[in-house]
């Protein structure tokens, strides 16, 4: 592969991962957090970039030494598992699609004034196309990248419009003034949980990008991907406090698009429509094309119809909304149950970064496997907490 082609691939895979995080779930999660924690959400977020990135990083490199997909690893450290976790990761993948392709309607709604269902059907339609291109893996890495940075620089946009106390969420971010292990739970499992962590890594692998001679630029990928999820996160927190700072009340309905509204009046409702449109598309495509990849090595007819079951896979879901619908409540639920999956997947990814017929002579750094074993002690314990204190 070319140096050009390899960037474009790494670049691609971080966007991938990073937008697949950015649906309507991540908006909608954003947004009321703000509003109930104020400047001390910004503890939450850095708690969740930290968590995040150890999470990545072991996934990631595990992966690209092994030369294997998560399932397949999974199975040859203990028969069965793979299947398990393949099952979690598209039963939650599907779950979340439907409230992409939701999110996707919604935000040609607010964008263009189109319909909700028709507006979920034209962007279902739009992902299906992606999968219908011959080089389907170089143009999700284009629409990705793009999608990616039409958002960030909407989000910035209203950042800066919304004037918000900059110096109040710094000192914060430090210093909260209280700390809730149920934001910190579903932002991270938002981020990284569930199918989500998976899909940069698995999308390199695809394109050949493997082994231990590549962990340099694996481990770089793995972090841009973090960084531009975090980067958006960060200023849609902004954006969000500086409208409630003010004393506005954000609309329970539609959180996310009450913010733009309020901080840049209909141009704002309509760039609320671009993002949630942006981020919606770009995760029916990341969810489908990750909850496939774990499916495709059980048998020779799905690797071989790969891009097929992926658009049926979106047109499952579509079908689905049209039937039930997906509201904001059950959005930030899907972030908590991807949350309870993530201890379960980082836990095996660790027991083979150490087994030698998986990774053969590679040496997993300590340092990093220690901060993934403190991550999987602090999700299990924050899954249980939520568990008995929430439900």
């Amino acid at each position: 592969m070319k140096a050009s082609g390899k960037r474009s691939v790494l670049t691609g895979a971080a966007f991938l991962m990073a937008t697949s995080a950015i649906g309507p779930g991540f908006l909608t999660q954003t947004t009321v957090f703000t509003n109930s924690l104020g400047a001390s959400f910004g503890f939450v977020i850095l708690a969740s970039i930290l968590i995040d990135i150890g999470v990545q990083l072991n996934i990631w490199r595990v992966i690209a030494v092994a030369e294997m997909r998560a399932q397949d690893i999974a199975n040859l450290l203990l028969p069965g598992l793979g299947t398990f976790i393949s099952l979690l990761i598209v039963l939650g993948g599907l779950a979340f699609n439907v409230g992409n392709i939701a999110g996707a309607g919604l935000g040609l709604n607010a964008l263009l004034g189109i319909p909700v269902i028709t507006g979920s059907l034209i962007s279902a339609t739009i992902a299906i196309t992606i999968f219908m291109i011959r080089e389907a893996g170089k143009a999700m890495d284009r629409f990705a990248q793009f999608m990616g940075g039409v958002m960030i620089v909407v989000i910035v946009y209203i950042a800066v419009t919304s004037n918000p106390p900059v110096a109040e969420a710094a000192m914060r971010t430090i210093a909260p003034e209280k700390i809730d292990l149920m934001t910190i739970i579903t932002l991270v499992g938002g981020t990284v949980g569930g199918y989500i962590t998976f899909s940069g890594g698995h999308r390199l692998l695809d394109a050949g990008i493997k082994g231990k001679s590549a962990l340099r630029q694996v481990s770089s990928s793995a972090v841009m991907g973090i960084s531009v999820a975090s980067l958006i996160r960060i200023f849609l927190f902004l954006a969000s406090l500086g409208v409630i700072s003010k004393g506005f009340i954000i609309d329970a309905e539609n959180p996310t698009g009450s913010i733009f509204q309020m901080a840049a009046g209909n141009l704002g409702y309509r760039l609320f429509g671009l993002v949630m449109f942006s981020a919606a598309i770009t995760s029916v495509i990341g969810s489908a094309y990750t909850s496939v990849s774990f499916i495709k090595s059980f048998s020779p007819a799905i690797s071989k119809n790969e891009n097929k079951v992926i658009i049926a896979f979106i047109l499952i879901a579509a079908v689905i909304f049209t039937i039930a619908g997906k509201p904001v409540t059950l959005l930030i639920l899907a972030g908590v149950l991807n949350g309870f999956i993530l201890p379960v997947t980082l836990a095996t990814i660790l027991f083979a970064a150490f087994n030698t017929k998986i990774i053969g002579d590679y040496k997993h750094p300590l340092w990093l496997a220690g901060c993934g074993a403190l991550v999987v002690l602090i999700m299990t314990y924050m899954s249980v907490s939520v568990l008995i204190n929430y439900f």
